[in-house]
């Protein structure tokens, strides 16, 4: 105790306090600090829980594009979907142009045929840039995937199951099948 209030009486005049202090810091142990216990317990949880937080993280992260995607490709579904049911809409008007451009009465005048034919290239073009496309039928054989057979004809000249002629022209829009053709269909004839 004498000991205590000389170390006090000096730390508080100011002389020698350091010299003092200095013996006192020497005396403790150099160890290294020991944790307290649990502390690795609690730090083995917080790395845990970490890493799974960092796994829900990119699970989100991956849902997000996956909603993104998915909603761009309903988007563009439903642009397709509207589109096609316009043009499919718009088949009997072109239907129109063509039986109207292969009947022609002499009694109308040849410009009236020539806007016609104008008018129906010009929605011919149209309808291609929106990617409609006639199906193919003439000296093909029969498809039940792009064709419907309407009348058979026994014509042993031709092959089997040839189109023989086209009553209505079939269409693909961006390659699916948008109006099967209507087709005649040669039997009895050549295999092959």
């Amino acid at each position: 105790m004498e000991n205590e209030n000389e170390f006090m009486t000096t730390t508080q005049s100011g002389e020698g306090g350091e010299a003092e202090a200095a013996p006192a810091a020497a005396a403790a142990p150099s160890a290294e600090p020991v944790p307290a216990p649990g502390l690795a317990e609690a730090y083995q949880k917080a790395l845990a829980d970490n890493k799974e937080l960092y796994d829900r993280l990119l699970r989100k992260q991956a849902e997000m594009d996956n909603f993104r995607k998915r909603t761009q490709r309903e988007k563009d579904d439903l642009r397709q979907f509207a589109a096609e049911e316009l043009i499919r809409s718009l088949l009997p008007t072109l239907d129109g142009f063509e039986r109207a451009l292969q009947q022609r009465d002499e009694n109308v005048p040849a410009t009236f045929y020539k806007g016609l034919e104008l008018i129906y290239r010009d929605l011919r073009e149209v309808l291609s840039r929106s990617g409609l496309a006639p199906i193919e039928t003439a000296g093909e054989i029969f498809d039940p995937n792009l064709h419907q057979a309407v009348e058979t004809v026994e014509d042993p000249g031709r092959r089997e199951h040839e189109i023989v002629a086209e009553m209505q022209r079939g269409y693909r829009l961006k390659n699916k099948l948008l109006r099967p053709a209507l087709v005649k269909v040669a039997v009895g004839g050549k295999q092959g």
